[in-house]
């Protein structure tokens, strides 16, 4: 695939990197700092870019950072089989990303979907995470159900998990037909929490001419996520969504509970649900809260960065 996304000059530069069958698009920094990795995973809809507040800070506190663009994202390779995205793929994309730089473990900090998949490298995949740092989305227990299903039972079907997954198809038109504004009117803050809807009434704010809130990013920083999906679709990042169902099977047979140090941040103001039992499933686990909605590193990129910093700091005292 041509790329056809233009990054900012202070932005690293990508590289196309061959892991586990595909090619992902790595943004790199800090590389005097070899022997420090932190490897930092987006979530959905957004790009390894959603971190450029956080990268020159890492960098300058001594760490050495790895910004890919998953499976599914950017210029990363796009899969066609719905399977291809789900837990195993994608944590194993991760598992070879470190044996590609010759790390053993390393730190991994991520936001949303990014979180989810660290929560779950760390149970498939424990010996290679050192640290968690995650932002929004908290660890989700393994229900009696199938995640869907009961998201469904307890939702309805117009509940975008459920939507995606059982009319395939249809949210990926909508937004590739509309991606611009979708994307605009997505990354915004301060919205009225009766105008924060779920489901297929959050795709159709999205695309409304009417936006609510105010935008967390400028036109250019905001057209490099636009031409990002332009050139990738959306499709590939939405079936991410349809393995959820596979990857509760997947997990069934795993130790659920986290040893590992971590930190989760969480946005005041985002409708993602906290979690009750945050220390049961992970009992080494320290929660920040900021005074933010959903888009946690880009709304409050200094209280962000200072509350990593400090928790950093502290785990590598003790």
């Amino acid at each position: 695939m041509t790329s056809t996304i233009t990054y900012p000059a202070d932005f690293p530069e990508p590289t196309l990197i061959s892991v586990n069958g595909v090619q992902l698009e790595v943004f790199e920094a800090g590389q005097q700092n070899i022997g420090k990795p932190i490897v930092l995973c987006h979530g959905w809809p957004e790009h390894a870019f959603s971190w450029r507040y956080q990268i020159p800070v890492l960098v300058a506190a001594g760490y050495h950072i790895i910004v890919p663009n998953q499976r599914g994202y950017g210029n990363s390779s796009h899969p066609s089989n719905v399977t291809d995205y789900d837990i195993e793929h994608l944590t194993g994309d991760l598992v070879e990303l470190l044996d590609y730089y010759g790390y053993e473990d390393a730190t991994f900090v991520g936001h949303d979907w990014g979180a989810m998949v660290v929560w779950w490298l760390t149970l498939l995949h424990p010996k290679r995470v050192s640290k968690i740092i995650n932002l929004s989305v908290p660890y989700q227990e393994r229900w009696e159900k199938p995640w869907i299903e009961l998201m469904e039972a307890m939702f309805g079907k117009d509940f975008y998990f459920v939507h995606f997954n059982r009319q395939p198809g249809v949210a990926d038109t909508i937004l590739e037909e509309n991606a611009s504004q979708f994307l605009r009117n997505m990354y915004r803050k301060n919205v009225p929490l009766k105008k924060q809807q779920p489901g297929m009434a959050m795709i159709n704010l999205a695309i409304s001419e009417t936006p609510f809130g105010e935008p967390i990013m400028s036109d250019n920083e905001l057209a490099v996520f636009v031409s990002a999906f332009e050139t990738s679709g959306f499709t590939s990042s939405i079936n991410w969504y349809r393995n959820l169902d596979r990857n509760w099977h997947l997990l069934a047979k795993v130790n659920p509970i986290i040893q590992q140090p971590a930190l989760m941040i969480y946005g005041k103001r985002d409708t993602v649900a906290k979690s009750e039992k945050l220390v049961d499933f992970v009992p080494n686990v320290e929660v920040v809260n900021l005074d933010c909605g959903h888009w946690i590193q880009q709304e409050m990129p200094e209280e962000t960065n200072q509350t990593i910093l400090k928790w950093l700091k502290l785990q590598n005292q003790s």
